[in-house]
């Protein structure tokens, strides 16, 4: 059965308010998993730095490694290590375990955005491009809106833990939401990404 536009779209937007949700939720939990880890506020915001770092890198990085993918198979293994990610935040006992979580979940973030800005853009006519990468990114203003202020509640309220834990659910309902709602493709993307990239540094183009 053939999905509609809508319905990708709206996929698309739960998995950036996954993604949103989990990015800024630590920002208002520094000083519950500072005193928790026995470690001070400032070294705690490391957590912050070290997930934005993992945005950086992973962008380029993973778009090319799944680039042998069709992007909906990529975007879902993406949920997949974001899930990975928070479970391994969620149950994490020391400070340097849970750093090394954070910056595997975001490896996800930007290739995430970038793959699904393009199969937003496909699921809808040219005239429909722009208004459809902007409805997956309102995913991501709904969780600074509602996400993020429900996560960092459950975390003071119940423990840090919990919410990456309750993150890590969103990714599966978002697994859940790609895998019914995006059109599989008949072809992959790995040269088209590649021939953008090239394009970016500046380099002679043709088209794939």
């Amino acid at each position: 059965m053939m999905a509609s536009p809508r319905t990708a779209l709206l996929s698309l937007a739960v998995g950036a308010f996954a993604i949103g949700t989990t990015e800024f939720t630590p920002m208002g939990l520094l000083p519950v998993i500072a005193q928790d880890l026995h470690v001070t506020v400032p070294k705690a915001g490391g957590l912050v730095s070290a997930y934005a770092f993992g945005v950086m890198i992973g962008a380029p990085v993973m778009t090319l490694l799944l680039g042998i993918l069709s992007r909906k198979v990529a975007l879902i293994g993406l949920m997949v290590l974001y899930i990975i990610g928070n479970l391994g935040a969620g149950f994490s006992h020391s400070y340097a375990l849970l750093m090394f979580w954070r910056v595997v979940t975001s490896l996800s973030h930007g290739a995430f955005f970038g793959l699904g800005a393009v199969e937003a853009s496909s699921v809808v006519s040219p005239e429909k491009r722009a208004s459809a990468v902007a409805s997956m990114f309102l995913g991501l203003t709904i969780a600074n809106i509602f996400g993020v202020p429900a996560a960092t509640w459950l975390g003071v309220t119940i423990g840090w833990r919990a919410a990456f834990l309750v993150t890590a659910l969103l990714g599966a309902v978002a697994v859940l939401a790609l895998s019914l709602a995006l059109p599989q493709e008949a072809e992959v993307q790995g040269r088209i990404l590649l021939v953008n990239y090239r394009c970016f540094w500046g380099e002679k183009c043709c088209s794939p």
